[in-house]
């Protein structure tokens, strides 16, 4: 029998039982009173006690024998069984119980005992203690683990964690993720914040925007980048130590570690700079990995990451590696481009702009794959490539900032807050001239448009408030999808992302 069959005949019963005056979704609420998996538990804890209970799920298997029928109930949480007695509960109930389909979402009332088989049972012996909560008019996915197709179950989630018990699992455990981080930053004294999700003016990090229409206001206005310029505008304002877990969005390519719609946590910490952070953030993912997995060894797709050794997580300067390829933060981009090509790199028409870009993939070629065992700090950015961070003191060409590579994944950034207005400016100027020049040549040569990113403005409003005086400050950004996917042994951000954005289905 098809789907489609299937389908037809669960209509036929919903209408049959709405003659019978029986409404699959007139009850307003039952009294589950605890989860599937706490009665079992508080069974086997007192097997002696009577109890009665009253619990509820959706129906996952039916076994009937004549007069005498068991069925099995789930929830989030797990499963029971139920033993329903024709002679016991009455025709009429009877009846209801014999034309349920699997899928269908019941509450019972009843003792629990323990079958010879040692299952934990309710027993349903009463008219009225068996009811039908929702009717499922669509059969769910063969046998409970027939839902394989990856693209239907990024597409149907709800079915992917009926069908699919480790990805629910997956999902709470990140859950358990986030409570984590916020206890820890908390125990730290930082506050949790909330700040716009649509701005004016893009910043606060590299990236093409989502552009969006206020009618009443008659303003275009970007989806955030980052969080970033409006928490340090709390740090001038005398908040000392602010975080935000925050969704953000970019306007860019789809990829397995990727995905337009993404989580971050963007934390600040003033009085303190980069080297303060880097202890922060190995504190937060080694509390986090205790929290969730118990345990600072795990594997991820088939490699060993270990947490622990070193007391301290290994650095390696990014300067220094570009030392080694004959480069420095002001070699001209002549000279860039070549070393770059004989790399396999090629870009054409290189502009300062696009350095950012071409420092990931140098990161992607060189420093990823010394990170697959063990967290790799990647210090000593180019300071042209950290437009927010502050200098070293001894080289105003080299940036006090990080990365932290975990598994061939950078999960985290961070650096010394930049709060001198002026330098924030010149910064700000440069990279814009560098992007209007950028696109110039484009349209010359391609005839593009003007996009949102490129045609950005300089954030006055940021300026105006680093000249009442912010103070020195250490801020960290991490991947809270990608940090996911690597405590809960994930190959992809989709799988860690309840509805990840997918090309929408042609009818």
């Amino acid at each position: 029998m098809t789907s489609n069959e299937q389908a037809g005949n669960r209509y036929e019963k919903f209408q049959t039982r709405l003659q019978q005056g029986i409404s699959p979704f007139a009850e307003r609420r039952f009294p589950k009173l605890e989860s599937i998996r706490t009665l079992v538990q508080r069974y086997d804890a007192q097997p002696n006690t009577p109890m009665v209970v009253s619990t509820a799920g959706r129906l996952s298997a039916k076994r009937e024998h004549g007069g005498l029928a068991f069925a099995d109930l789930r929830d989030a949480t797990g499963k029971i069984q139920i033993c329903v007695k024709r002679d016991a509960v009455g025709e009429a109930s009877w009846s209801l119980f014999e034309s349920l389909d699997l899928g269908d979402i019941i509450g019972v009332t009843g003792p629990l005992f323990k079958t010879k088989t040692g299952e934990v049972t309710v027993a349903v012996q009463q008219q009225e203690c068996l009811t039908l909560l929702a009717n499922a008019f669509r059969p769910l996915p063969e046998k409970w683990h027939g839902l394989k197709d990856v693209e239907v179950r990024y597409r149907k989630r709800y079915l992917d964690l009926i069908a699919n018990e480790p990805v629910r699992k997956v999902f709470e455990q990140r859950a358990r993720l986030l409570a984590s981080l916020r206890r820890t930053l908390e125990a730290d004294g930082f506050l949790e914040v909330e700040t716009p999700m649509m701005h004016a003016i893009p910043g606060g990090a590299a990236g093409e925007p989502f552009v969006t229409h206020h009618k009443a206001l008659d303003v275009d206005l970007y989806m955030r980048l980052a969080p970033e310029l409006y928490l340090k505008r709390l740090l001038v304002g005398g908040f000392d130590r602010v975080y935000e877990l925050n969704r953000s969005f970019r306007n860019e390519g789809l990829s397995t570690r990727h995905n337009p719609e993404f989580t971050m946590l963007e934390a600040y910490w003033a009085y303190n700079d980069c080297s303060d952070t880097m202890e922060l953030v190995e504190r937060l993912i080694k509390q986090a990995a205790q929290d969730v997995l118990g345990t600072l060894t795990f594997q991820y797709q088939g490699q060993t990451i270990d947490l622990s050794p070193y007391g301290s997580w290994p650095k390696l300067s990014f300067a220094k590696e570009m030392e080694k390829l004959g480069l420095s933060p002001d070699s001209p981009l002549e000279q860039i481009q070549r070393v770059l090509e004989k790399k396999g790199m090629t870009i054409k028409g290189l502009t300062r702009s696009q350095l950012v870009r071409l420092s990931e993939q140098l990161i992607e070629q060189f420093v990823e794959p010394q990170s697959k065992q063990f967290p790799l700090f990647v210090v000593d950015y180019w300071t042209e490539l950290s437009p927010l961070a502050k200098s070293k003191p001894d080289n105003p060409l080299v940036a006090d900032r990080f990365e932290l590579f975990i598994g061939g994944m950078e999960i985290a950034n961070a650096y010394s807050e930049l709060n001198d207005p002026i330098e924030q400016r010149r910064r700000f100027e440069a990279q814009l001239t560098g992007e209007r020049s950028e696109v110039k040549g484009e349209r010359k040569s391609h005839t593009s448009h003007l996009t949102p990113h490129t045609s950005k403005q300089i954030d006055e409003d940021f300026l105006e408030a680093l000249e009442y005086g912010m103070p020195p400050a250490g801020g960290l950004g991490v991947g809270i999808d990608r940090l996911a996917m690597l405590l809960l042994d994930q190959p992809s951000i989709k799988d860690v992302i309840l509805f990840p954005l997918l090309k929408p289905v042609s009818e």
